[in-house]
């Protein structure tokens, strides 16, 4: 079936599951970014690095917190001072144990 897909429409489907993942995101408050990194090996800053990258390789100049606020909804000290957790011990143990499994672009592994 994917094959019937023509390129264009397969990059605007993928446009648009990205931009409902960080919408979901953005909507998600209470789902700390150790949680995600924990889980998942990514979080909201991973992606905001992708995003990033990608804008630099079409010749667009961003900076990462440009980057972080497309990804957030709003500037990530905002962000952080409104939702963000203090990582529990057992939340900072399992980040440790997690490390080989996180995103190459997250700077962790």
């Amino acid at each position: 079936m994917s094959d019937a897909i023509d390129p264009q429409t397969r990059t605007e489907m993928e446009a648009a599951a990205f931009r409902g993942l960080v919408r979901h995101l953005q909507e998600r408050t209470d789902v700390q970014n150790i949680d995600l990194m924990n889980l998942a090996g990514f979080c909201r800053n991973c992606l905001a690095k992708w995003y990033k990258a990608e804008a630099e390789a079409r010749g667009i100049e961003m900076d990462y917190e440009t980057a972080r606020e497309a990804i957030y909804g709003m500037p990530y000290s905002e962000w952080k001072e409104k939702y963000q957790a203090e990582a529990t011990p057992e939340q900072q143990e399992r980040f440790e144990q997690t490390k080989p499994w996180h995103a190459k672009i997250s700077g962790h592994n």
